[in-house]
């Protein structure tokens, strides 16, 4: 599935030859990931396609003469697609000269040279496991050294990931993005400018019945223990009173095993939470809190008349959705260095034999969007192993593995940077036909 990758900026910057050339800020799930020239990427370009040959997307022509406005805006959109595209296949997203370049720009955009660094990995309670990487590390890189730090087994490695989260006042905290396997979190951490914002450890799948994979690695077992009671302190899970009495008397005994068996049975168990925002449901400007998880979005609605209207939303009767972003950057050398303030996502849906679309307000808009994909991931795995008669190739964590399904699901979504019109898809049937298109 392509990537959150979009350009809604460039700027001109003087050449040391008296004329100019174009930087353009590319972001990655809503925050600046790099700034590039287009002959770097051209150059890019065609390093990878002596290494994978045709198969890769088109790459935006040069012009020789000077180019019109329009003609700038027409290149910039082709380099976000083109960044779009080339992430769509496993074994690209793997390559040394994939990686190694990202992570040279990466590097070069933020001032950063490669050297030794201690950098702090937050685990669900709040402790924190201090490991020495290089500046230059990839998340996937840092991933396997606090894993082995902390005897989690190697295979496992998948249902787990690294994320930046804020730590708010009141102990409360916010996900704020999750880190794929090329960005590097040193980076990332140091260039995110968020306020209390830190890298954690976290599990990395939507479908609490997964728990059952990792039930033979004590490390594994231990920090779902710390996620579930995380959650359920930070109300991001909701068990009853009954539930909540059980889940106390063995948390006292540490009964890891038979905690984390009544936690699935407890409400929005194994959930992502997001922060409050806003939605046009069932009209506009109506409070909400999201919590994403098996095969579900759960909202929280506050109606203008302060009550309170609980509306869940079936992965199974969504089409498609998208993320928009609804403003324009300015001052872009200074602190501005997200898309957080300004963004929607929009979802079409089935509902009383018609399709509707419903949009949230929410800074988290592109985490959710990553959500939404694992919940279809998740599911395409799931119906490979209900129908081994047919076959279908499911990328998860940059690695490519055959499944055969008996329809191919996939998410259609897409990222408009900028303010334009919503086109519907033309797709009619939700199961078999949720195309990947966009993003």
């Amino acid at each position: 599935m392509k990537m959150h990758f979009c350009i809604p900026v460039s700027q001109q910057r003087p050449d040391a030859l008296g004329g100019c050339y174009t930087l353009y800020s590319v972001y990655l799930d809503g925050f600046l990931f790099c700034r590039v020239r287009y002959s770097q990427l051209h150059r890019w370009n065609e390093q990878l396609r002596r290494v994978f040959g045709n198969c890769l997307p088109p790459f935006p022509p040069k012009y020789y003469l000077a180019m019109t406005t329009s003609m700038a805006d027409e290149r910039r959109d082709q380099l976000e697609q083109y960044l779009q595209n080339v992430t769509v296949d496993p074994n690209m997203l793997r390559s040394d000269v994939f990686v190694d370049f990202l992570k040279l720009v990466q590097l070069g955009t933020f001032s950063i040279t490669t050297k030794k660094a201690l950098l702090d990995i937050f685990l669900p309670d709040g402790r924190s496991v201090q490991v020495e990487i290089l500046t230059s590390d990839t998340a996937e890189r840092v991933l396997e050294v606090v894993s082995h730090k902390i005897g989690l087994c190697r295979e496992l490695l998948g249902y787990f990931g690294l994320f930046l989260i804020r730590f708010c006042e009141e102990g409360k905290l916010s996900v704020m993005k999750k880190l794929v396997d090329f960005e590097l979190p040193f980076v990332s951490l140091r260039s995110s400018e968020v306020e209390h914002c830190k890298v954690g450890l976290r599990k990395w799948y939507m479908d609490p019945s997964l728990d059952s994979m990792l039930m033979d690695c004590r490390a594994a077992v231990n920090l779902i223990y710390l996620q579930a009671i995380q959650d359920i302190q930070k109300e991001w899970a909701k068990p009853t009173p009954a539930q909540r009495q059980k889940l106390e008397a063995l948390q006292k005994e540490d009964n890891q095993t038979k905690f984390l068996e009544l936690s699935r049975e407890v409400r929005h168990y194994g959930y992502t939470q997001l922060d409050p925002c806003t939605c046009d449901y069932p009209e506009p400007g109506c409070g909400a809190v999201l919590s994403v998880g098996n095969n579900e979005i759960s909202c929280c609605v506050t109606l203008p008349d302060s009550q309170t209207q609980d509306v869940t939303f079936q992965m199974n009767r969504v089409k498609c959705w998208q993320v928009t972003f609804l403003g324009t950057l300015l001052d872009m050398d200074g602190p501005q260095r997200t898309l957080n303030q300004n963004l929607e996502l929009r979802f079409q849906y089935s509902e009383d034999s018609r399709w509707q679309w419903f949009v949230i307000y929410t800074k988290q808009a592109f985490l959710l969007s990553s959500c939404l994909k694992k919940m279809i991931s998740e599911k395409m795995v799931k119906l490979a192993a209900e129908n081994p008669e047919m076959q279908i190739e499911v990328p998860e964590q940059g690695k490519s593995e055959k499944y055969r399904v008996q329809q191919n699901q996939k998410d259609y979504s897409s990222f408009l940077p900028r303010t334009s019109k919503i086109k519907i898809a033309e797709v009619d049937c939700v199961l078999g036909n949720i195309n990947e298109e966009g993003l």
